[in-house]
């Protein structure tokens, strides 16, 4: 079956704590994923380069295992991340509604989601993700058994290349 991004996902957006207060940076344990985290690291993160303190949190973190896409900016990069973080304004967090979808199997769909992104932007001050559009953007969601295999072979494809 296909379930639309909006059935499968609540987007979350990012932000940037106040560089003004000290408090929100120093000693800092949670963490803060920016662009720089995946261009260094990959497209899947259990940590990230900067952190922010407790005081910085506006709200909740966002949950372990979930996607970070670049929806403004440099649109079309993303990441799976394996801890609970928050991001900077440049990504929207896709938290799932639904336990319907294997986290590893949602990360190598996303480069599909991607692609998808960089076609369908609008323009004002700067370069946006139409998500509009991205909300009925039709996901396929095969079983999760077949989601694991999925995971398996393409797993086995990328230590092979």
């Amino acid at each position: 079956p296909h379930y639309t991004m909006a059935d499968l996902f609540m987007f979350k957006n990012g932000y940037t704590p106040s560089k003004s207060v000290s408090e929100f940076w120093e000693n800092g344990t949670i963490p803060w994923f920016r662009m720089e985290d995946i261009r260094n690291n990959g497209n899947i993160l259990s940590d990230s380069i900067q952190h922010i303190s407790i005081q910085a949190v506006k709200g909740n973190l966002f949950p372990k295992n979930t996607i970070i896409l670049a929806t403004s900016a440099t649109i079309g990069v993303h990441a799976l991340i394996t801890t609970e973080y928050l991001s900077n304004q440049r990504f929207t967090c896709l938290i799932p509604k639904t336990n319907l979808l294997n986290p590893y199997y949602l990360n190598y769909y996303a480069d599909i989601i991607d692609a998808w992104c960089k076609e369908h932007v609008v323009t004002s001050s700067f370069p946006a993700v139409d998500m509009g559009a991205l909300s009925k953007l039709l996901i396929p969601v095969p079983p999760l058994k077949i989601q694991e295999e999925i995971v398996r072979i393409l797993d086995t494809f990328t230590e092979l290349t």
